[in-house]
């Protein structure tokens, strides 16, 4: 049986997430509003560049984690489908009088696919480009008579390119091996990237889930900054986001034991050929890679590192 993650990281495939969340933000202010809203430095970034971001609450858990790609007059962001209506009210519920900031809903009039591996390189061979130099780094460029952003990041640690377009991609796109959600699904855990209502709720903050390349600690103030600082300052994360190769597969959300203690939680599983791979958090004083768990049921669980979680816990 040939692995689903080998193949779409060598050979490549192609994600329609057309179905996730797609918000623009115009006006001068646009860059200043979306620092002051989320995580990371926004301030820095110049048009053709990007970077991932976390929108929290106050009290710095999680509401989701966003693609921000920065244009000369507009800032796109992509974010988690089930997040889409709720980010939308919640950046305009931060709009005061005054600032030159208006935030649109593009989801339905766009598109927008994760592109993997060879075809992502035969894509970018197809239009010209040489690879883009650093992350996030995008270009737009006119396709068929539409715009066409295409942009140097899968949303895994996969090499990739998204593609952002105002029109369908099939001509372009078709020839391909497609992906399914359940497929993405697989992979985004095999990876490491932490999802909506699994590894990221209100539960959780970014620190937790060692999403530390989403986070400047240097920035002045934005929502749930002060949690953030403090829990970073003073080493006060209790849990982090791991790993977890199982024997065989479970339903999440699923205790973690180390003997009869309760010590994690799984938050998501994918069956493998054999056994199964899982997400979750474990507490940080009982230890990271190489930890030895189990389940109520009696499931042996190691914690093992992941891809996309880059922040050393």
């Amino acid at each position: 049986m040939t692995d689903l993650l080998e193949t779409v990281s060598t050979s490549g495939a192609v994600y329609d997430c057309s179905h996730w969340g797609r918000l623009r933000l115009t006006g001068g202010d646009r860059l200043k509003f979306l620092h002051n809203q989320s995580s990371n430095n926004c301030l820095v970034l110049q048009p053709g560049q990007g970077a991932d971001t976390v929108f929290l609450t106050s009290t710095a858990r999680t509401l989701d984690l966003a693609t921000l790609l920065v244009h000369q007059e507009w800032v796109d962001l992509l974010v988690s489908p089930q997040r889409r209506e709720f980010l939308l009210q919640w950046l305009d519920k931060y709009i005061f009088f005054g600032d030159d900031v208006q935030v649109s809903d593009r989801t339905a009039e766009s598109y927008c696919y994760r592109v993997f591996g060879g075809v992502a390189e035969r894509i970018a061979a197809q239009f010209g480009l040489e690879k883009l130099a650093n992350p996030y780094s995008h270009v737009t460029i006119s396709h068929e008579g539409s715009l066409l952003t295409l942009a140097a990041t899968s949303g895994l640690a996969i090499a990739g390119l998204t593609l952002w377009s105002d029109r369908p991609l099939s001509d372009l796109l078709n020839p391909y091996p497609q992906l399914s959600d359940a497929d993405w699904e697989h992979l985004r855990i095999r990876q490491g990237r932490p999802a909506a209502d699994a590894e990221l709720t209100e539960e959780y903050n970014p620190l937790e889930a060692r999403l530390g390349h989403t986070i400047s600690f240097n920035k002045g103030c934005y929502i749930g900054q002060e949690t953030i600082a403090r829990l970073n300052t003073y080493q006060g994360v209790k849990q982090h986001l791991w790993g977890l190769e199982l024997s065989a597969a479970v339903t999440p959300p699923t205790p973690l034991l180390l003997d009869s203690e309760k010590v994690g939680l799984l938050t998501s599983c994918t069956p493998l050929e054999n056994g199964a791979f899982g997400l979750g958090y474990v507490r940080t004083k009982v230890g990271g890679t190489g930890l030895g768990l189990h389940t109520p049921e009696g499931v042996i669980v190691q914690v093992v590192e992941v891809p996309f979680l880059r922040t050393v816990a």
